[in-house]
């Protein structure tokens, strides 16, 4: 008893070390900066960053692309993974499929980046083809899939990089969570194919991975390498937009960068407040589980 005590205490400290400390010392230096406490040009305490970035545009346009690239991409991938680990979870335990879907997990975002652009841009592999087989009559008319306005190919390599985990934790919790022996069940009382995937693998699978969908959503929200190579400049994604209010020339906007980290971050804590009272109950079930 004494001695899980002391683990529980040592592991708690080496977190508040490792990880807590530097994320809040973090937070602090960017709350001062942005209110002039500290900086290059600091003229005294001021609330303009603040004031700047809450009227201004930008910031919640950053917010809103963000946000709608992640879901998108979200949903894309969650609709991939649960179709290939639905009808094909035998499959994907062996053969050439239970191996083929760990291979995008290999590759950093700046590798998939880059290999996008090489394939998806207008001078890329895609459009050669098309135009080789006669389906443009020029490069120029291919779809513009790479720095548009739409984010298609943040989506696109984005699905690539996330997708491959879905299928892997959907087929594991078909099977940790007994899914197939409910879905016997319910055919016993004559549910038909279409209510055992709505009304019974659907719920317990996606219940089950709530907490995981929703933590995707934020770090999607947050990639910063895909946006970064295969965004415009307008709209950017939240985490581009800041790095390039702290890093460019003009110093003036190094404290709006910082005080739209910190107001990002905010939001996020706040999102995963809410998630945590939501699934109280949920992550209290696990914790007695395990």
């Amino acid at each position: 008893m004494l001695k899980n005590r002391n683990h529980h205490i040592l592991s708690t400290l080496l977190f508040i070390v490792i990880v807590a400390l530097p994320v809040f010392s973090g937070l602090v230096y960017a709350l001062l900066y942005s209110f002039g406490f500290i900086g290059i040009l600091n003229k005294g305490v001021t609330t303009q960053a603040w004031t700047s970035i809450l009227v201004e545009k930008p910031f919640w346009t950053s917010i809103a692309f963000s946000f709608y690239i992640a879901i998108v991409t979200v949903s894309i991938s969650l609709t991939i993974a649960l179709t290939l680990a639905i009808s094909w979870r035998e499959n994907l335990n062996k053969g050439l499929l239970g191996t083929a879907i760990y291979l995008p997990l290999c590759f950093p975002g700046t590798v998939m980046a880059f290999f996008s652009y090489q394939t998806l841009s207008k001078s890329g592999l895609l459009s050669r083809l098309g135009f080789q087989i006669g389906w443009i009559e020029d490069l120029r008319l291919f779809p513009n899939w790479i720095n548009d306005a739409y984010g298609i190919g943040i989506i696109i390599t984005s699905v690539f990089l996330i997708t491959p985990f879905f299928i892997i934790l959907f087929s594991n919790l078909y099977t940790s969570e007994k899914v197939e022996e409910f879905v016997q069940l319910a055919k016993t009382f004559g549910a038909s194919k279409r209510q055992l995937l709505l009304k019974v693998t659907l719920p317990i699978l996606l219940k089950k991975a709530s907490v995981t969908i929703y933590l995707f959503i934020i770090f999607v929200m947050g990639s910063y390498e895909v946006p970064l190579l295969l965004g415009r400049q307008d709209p950017q994604m939240i985490s581009v937009a800041i790095l390039q209010k702290i890093q460019k020339y003009n110093l003036y906007d190094i404290p709006k960068g910082y005080a739209m980290s910190v107001l990002y971050v905010t939001l996020v804590i706040t999102a995963l407040f809410m998630l945590y009272r939501k699934n109280k109950s949920f992550f209290n079930a696990e914790t007695s589980r395990s």
